[in-house]
C-alpha cells in the first residue's frame, strides 16, 4: 500500500484524498515538516497560491524543498504554480523545483472556469475522452527542454512531468476520471521502471 501525503495547508485537499483512497492507498494530511516523515510521495492541491505562500512556515518550505528532490510529488493548479520557477505576482513565492514558469490565473477569473476535453499522450488514453477542470488555472508561458508534455487543451500543455515532478494546470480530482492518479502511483509502485512520461513530447 503506498504511502501518499497530500498537503493540507489549504485548498481542495479532500478530493485528493478520496481519489487515492479509493485506488487503495495509505494517506495522510501534511502540514508540519514532521508529517512528511515515512511518506512515499506527495500531491500539492489547487487553492490559493498568494494564501499558501502566506501561510506557509519557513521550516515546512524548506523540508517540502528537500522532499520534492527526491520523491515523486504533484501539482495540479495552485500545487504547480508553487511548485513552478515563477510567477509574475509578487505576492507568490514559489519552491522553483521545476523547469516550469506559469502565469497565475492564466485562463481568467472564477467565473472564466470551464471544463474541455484533453488530448493526451497514448499510455493516457482510454475508452472515454479525458477531461480537464480549469479553476482560476495558470497557464505555463515557458518550460525547459527536459519537461516532457503529457496533455494538451487545443495545443496548449496542460499536464507536463519533468523527472520526478508532475504539473497539471487542470483539477483532475474533480473529475471521475482517475487516469492521472493511476499514473502518480505508478510512479511510486514500479519506481525502476520506464516511466510513461518516456513518450511525452518534448518542448
Amino acid at each position: 500500500m503506498a504511502r501518499v501525503g497530500v498537503l493540507a495547508l489549504q485548498g481542495d485537499f479532500p478530493m485528493h484524498e478520496k481519489r487515492l483512497r479509493e485506488l487503495g492507498c495509505q494517506v495522510k494530511q501534511v502540514r508540519v515538516p514532521n508529517d512528511l516523515d515515512g511518506l512515499e510521495a506527495l500531491i500539492w492541491p489547487g487553492g490559493e497560491s498568494t494564501t499558501m505562500t502566506r501561510i506557509m512556515s519557513d521550516e515546512l518550505r524548506s523540508a517540502l524543498k528537500e522532499f520534492c528532490q527526491t520523491h515523486p510529488v504533484w501539482g495540479t493548479c495552485a500545487g504547480m504554480i508553487m511548485l513552478s520557477q515563477t510567477d509574475p505576482d509578487p505576492r507568490v513565492k514559489t519552491l522553483g523545483i521545476a523547469n516550469v514558469h506559469v502565469n497565475r490565473n492564466g485562463w481568467g477569473r472564477q467565473v472564466h472556469s470551464f471544463e474541455g476535453e484533453l488530448r493526451v499522450i497514448p499510455e493516457l488514453e482510454e475508452k472515454k475522452p479525458c477531461i480537464g477542470m480549469f479553476i482560476r488555472a495558470p497557464r505555463i508561458s515557458s518550460m525547459g527542454k527536459d519537461v516532457l508534455t503529457l496533455a494538451w487543451f487545443r495545443d496548449e500543455a496542460v499536464a507536463v512531468a519533468q523527472g520526478n515532478i508532475l504539473l497539471t494546470t487542470f483539477h483532475p480530482e474533480l473529475t471521475g476520471d482517475d487516469r492521472f492518479h493511476r499514473l502518480f502511483l505508478s510512479w511510486i509502485l514500479e519506481p525502476n521502471k520506464n516511466r510513461i512520461v518516456s513518450t511525452g513530447d518534448r518542448n
